[in-house]
């Protein structure tokens, strides 16, 4: 059985999954800041309890964005030192169609097998939001990108959705941070809104193995964040952190 780890810091939560022949472990805790410095000792512990070794491992997937910034580096960095150290592929994932996911996976466990259109909007801070359109298949099966993430103004958001002619789901956390621009479009919303994640490393260990059944492994030199946020520099605090994690991760 395919062995898959997989590291996720583009929210307030982190978020660690592994698979493997004896099962499936998650970990999840406070991100932000905190992320550097604890996704390599969690993803040690993660590994310890599963009984395997990082070598063992046959790819390692990471969210991609978009996210903040901080996080998403330190994601990458440390997947990047992890995966180069035992000469490993990486697995990108989109950190919105995560979210999208985790929708369908508490749909499910309320016996509603959803499918279709869902939008998720995700609070990006500085009053904007990132938002995505992903199709859900009528049966088990990897969701497709229809609306590639961009960053919105939540009139300008809740404007296109009130303009869709399809019914849609709504997922994310904007919904809760913007829910008097967005009340109009979840009131409207054919379908259930789901505002909160249940477990972001659940959903993460779902797209890892579809990534890598879907032939998605590549290079680690190739494990490159996606902002949409134009930044166009990091802070020293930044920086060194996101060092800090890669260094931390080679060594692990």
């Amino acid at each position: 059985m395919t062995v898959l780890l997989a590291l996720d810091s583009s929210t307030e939560v982190m978020a660690i999954a592994l698979s493997s022949p004896s099962g499936e472990y998650f970990f999840e805790a406070e991100g932000g800041p905190q992320a550097s410095a604890r996704l390599v000792p969690e993803t040690q512990a993660l590994l310890a309890q599963a009984g395997l070794r990082l070598s063992e491992v046959d790819a390692i997937a990471f969210g991609r964005g978009p996210g903040a910034f901080t996080g998403l580096r330190a994601a990458c960095a440390v997947v990047q030192g992890l995966a180069f150290g035992v000469g490993k592929p990486v697995l990108a994932i989109d950190s919105l169609m995560l979210v999208a996911e985790d929708a369908r996976q508490q749909a499910a466990e309320q016996g509603d097998a959803l499918s279709g259109l869902i939008w998720v909007a995700m609070d990006a801070r500085m009053g904007e939001i990132y938002a995505a359109a992903f199709r859900l298949p009528t049966t088990a099966g990897p969701l497709l990108e229809v609306q590639a993430a961009a960053l919105y103004k939540p009139e300008a958001l809740a404007e296109l959705l009130n303009a869709q002619t399809e019914g849609f789901a709504l997922a994310g956390s904007a919904l809760t941070v913007f829910a008097e621009p967005l009340s109009a479009v979840q009131g409207a919303a054919s379908r259930r809104v789901w505002p909160q994640t249940r477990s972001r490393a659940r959903a993460l260990a779902v797209l890892a193995s579809q990534a890598w059944a879907q032939g998605g492994a590549m290079d680690a030199a190739q494990a490159m964040p996606v902002y949409v946020r134009d930044k166009v520099a990091q802070t020293t605090q930044e920086r060194l952190d996101a060092r800090a994690a890669q260094a931390a991760a080679s060594g692990l």
